[in-house]
């Protein structure tokens, strides 16, 4: 058996942490974790945020992010431990045998130069070839990675193209040097489910092209499962599992896994319209200031108390701005909107203070959404004190209901949103929004950033705190398993129309439009052979077309 291309051992990693009012503390995050990998094979790293996924996969690297040390273990690349390389070692190693990929392309790429100069950099400097014959090989790429016009694709600017188009550039930088290995962090995570199809099995026919091995970190199991030759199951730096793709997905050994294996099982019964609707958009079309382009294009939905309505598309299929509509953040230019009965004013500033409170938004990025010098009992105390006049002990009072509400208890009223992990956050801005007693709830894309069990226990607790109060949730998602979970009506946005809306069991029955057909078979299913079915699928229909 020939010797494995990456060899970690017994691989410890640290970090220092700074708790408030206390002294900083080394802590351990990856507790001698040790794995092999061979030539043009696939490993997929899957586990839950601060599982050491990302941190574990950088050690093939021998990088550290965030000022995390590697203080144990050894790691061999080429047979050699690269943690004994000095700085010229590692530069050599870095971007040559072993190359990234980035969550974000977006964040990734240099908006100021162009994709071409930005894909052969790492080559050129590593001076692995001439310039003609890099961009010759970035064009190649470009056409295995599916990419539009190949031989100009290069010269346009990362905002010139789409968020998947630049997400399959990066895996050519990555691919361009000709690496013997790839590490790709989280590289779908960000995109529609229809996007990341295209990217995904764009990866997957990189891989198998140029034989490159690969580790391919992700929280999700289902789109691990259509890459990895193996993979293993990580938890709180240690890791759970470790088998063939097919034992790990078919007979999970360990409670954890079976747990990743199993989520979004919620079972929601589809609940019917008993009284009259608590939102209604009427033929609502809209435009951003200073465009003569329709965004919204005569948009007409019903939401009723005490139940959900679904608003899945893909990006710039219009369902946030739908909820910019409602909020009065973006004034129709044609249409109304009506709440608890009574039309609603156009303009957010125009609206009573009733309108305001009792129409509330939970946001995607809970981290952005919060003052971070504020405490969890300051954020959620502030509608409070703003819609009911509520302070000191009073509303002391009502924050600590509102977090045994969301199942957060005691001891959380003091901390700051740095103290809490990435659920809590979300759960503190559920309780922000219900600190208002409103009727309805924008929830926009809010469990899209979350671990999959995570994310779960989100949708549990919407679920039961509708019940408990009775409001109803516009909820804004790409997610079909989402949908499926909490929805009782379903209105599926393409380029500003509404092109499939009424309940959830009538939208998800055949036959279906081309555009839901193709949302509800891009959702990744936990099974080996999805993706190539269904790209087999597609062929057929574009064959017939």
């Amino acid at each position: 058996m020939a010797d494995p291309l990456v060899d970690v051992r017994n691989l410890k990693i640290e970090a220092t942490a700074y708790p408030p009012g206390e002294p900083p503390q080394d802590i351990t995050i990856v507790h001698g974790v040790s794995f092999t990998l061979e030539k043009g094979k696939v490993l997929g790293l899957i586990g839950e945020s601060g599982a050491g996924k990302s941190t574990i996969g950088l050690s093939a690297m021998a990088y550290g992010r965030g000022g995390v040390r590697i203080t144990g273990g050894e790691v061999f690349v080429n047979g050699r431990d690269i943690l004994k390389l000095g700085p010229g070692g590692l530069r050599s190693l870095r971007g040559h045998e072993v190359t990234y990929v980035a969550q974000s392309a977006a964040a990734a790429f240099n908006p100021a130069k162009r994709i071409m100069d930005q894909v052969i950099e790492t080559t050129l400097a590593h001076g692995l070839s001439g310039r003609a014959e890099a961009e010759a090989r970035a064009v190649i790429l470009f056409g295995q990675l599916g990419l539009p016009n190949p031989e100009t694709f290069g010269n346009r600017y990362p905002h010139q193209v789409s968020g998947g188009q630049l997400q399959r550039a990066m895996t050519a930088m990555a691919l361009c040097p000709k690496p013997d290995l790839v590490i790709f962090d989280e590289p779908t995570t960000a995109l529609d489910v229809t996007t990341q199809i295209d990217v995904l099995s764009a990866i997957k026919e990189a891989i198998h092209d140029t034989g490159v091995a690969a580790l391919y970190i992700t929280h999700d199991l289902a789109v691990v499962a259509q890459v990895s030759d193996h993979i293993m199951v990580l938890r709180h730096g240690r890791m759970v599992e470790y088998g063939d793709t097919g034992q790990i997905i078919g007979a999970p050994r360990q409670d954890y896994t079976r747990a990743l294996v199993s989520v979004r099982s919620i079972e929601h019964e589809e609940k019917r319209p008993t009284a009259e609707p608590v939102l209604k958009v009427e033929g609502v079309t809209a435009r951003y200031r200073g465009t003569d382009f329709d965004v919204l294009k005569n948009v007409s939905v019903e939401l009723h108390p005490g139940q959900t309505l679904a608003v899945v598309g893909e990006s710039g299929s219009g369902k946030s701005t739908l909820a910019r509509a409602i909020t009065g953040l973006l004034p129709p230019t044609r249409g109304r909107i009506s709440f608890a009965g009574r039309e609603l004013s156009a303009e957010q500033r125009a609206r009573s203070r009733d309108d305001l409170r009792e129409l509330q938004m939970i946001y995607q990025m809970a981290d952005t959404a919060m003052n971070p010098r504020h405490t969890v009992g300051t954020i959620i105390g502030r509608p409070a004190e703003f819609y009911f006049g509520l302070r000191g002990e009073a509303k002391r009072k009502r924050v600590q209901e509102l977090l045994d509400e969301i199942e957060m208890g005691k001891g959380f009223i003091d901390r700051y949103p740095a103290e809490l992990s990435g659920g809590q956050k979300q759960r503190v801005c559920i309780a922000r929004a219900l600190a208002a007693k409103p009727r309805m709830i924008i929830c926009d894309e809010v469990t899209s950033a979350l671990d999959p069990l995570v994310a779960d226990g989100i949708l549990k607790l919407l679920l039961n705190l509708q019940k408990i109060e009775g409001v109803a949730y516009l909820f804004i998602t790409h997610d079909l398993a989402t949908v499926r979970a909490i929805a009782d009506s379903i209105a599926v946005m393409y380029r500003g129309e509404v092109v499939r809306y009424g309940s959830k069991s009538d939208v998800l029955a055949p036959p279906f439009d081309d555009y839901t057909d193709l949302l509800l078979s891009s959702v990744p299913e936990m099974r080996l052979g999805w993706l190539e079915d269904v790209l087999k699928h597609r062929r057929m229909e574009s064959a017939g077309n």
